[in-house]
């Protein structure tokens, strides 16, 4: 009746999954906003470490006016643009999460942190290293249009637009809306300090 829209994955985001998530939002913090430290316990994050890295810039891109907070209406924008957004303004969030420092472009440090190893480990199997300066060198080659050694945003979307490999690494395997309700019964409350 107009309430549901089908998602890329088939799943349907209504407006009892919108309630439930501003309960549960609500719920975890009261204030109405979410820090730091709040979303990456929201989302069983430790503090420190690779996964604590990505939930840093995960954050940075929610949190569309850069007060470091989110509130609810930055969750829900990200959330309707990760479900119905179109290719580029997807590609666009994805860049916004990979620009550790928000420069406006992505270097080979910032390259590098986007890189599964998992994925390309049988080309050199016993070289981590050469692995993943291989895969940033292939990248920077196939995008990096003016040669400066960094990554634009016009340069990463159009990259991921014209390889479907570019594509599979630069785009963002995230379901926010899915971990909020999957640990609607499981993530303890959150104790504001």
């Amino acid at each position: 009746m107009g309430q549901t829209q089908q998602t890329e994955n088939n799943e349907e985001m209504d407006v009892k999954a919108l309630q439930d998530m501003y309960k549960k939002f609500v719920m975890e913090c009261p204030s109405g906003l979410l820090f730091l430290h709040e979303f990456k316990r929201f989302f069983g994050v430790d503090a420190t470490g690779e996964a604590s890295d990505y939930a840093e810039n995960m954050f940075r891109a929610f949190d569309k006016n850069g007060d470091n907070t989110i509130d609810f209406l930055e969750f829900v924008a990200t959330l309707n643009l990760v479900f119905r957004g179109d290719l580029e303004h997807k590609l666009r969030w994805s860049f916004k999460v990979y620009d550790k420092d928000s420069n406006g472009y992505v270097d080979k440090n910032e390259l590098r942190s986007i890189i599964d190893v998992s994925q390309i480990h049988y080309l050199y199997p016993n070289d981590l290293y050469t692995q993943i300066s291989s895969v940033v060198n292939r990248i920077l080659q196939a995008v990096d249009s003016d040669g400066d050694g960094q990554i634009s945003m016009e340069e990463f979307i159009r990259g991921a637009q014209q390889d479907q490999w570019l594509l599979s690494l630069f785009k963002l395997g995230m379901n926010p809306a899915g971990w909020l309700l999957a640990k609607k019964t499981k993530v303890p409350k959150l104790k504001l300090l």
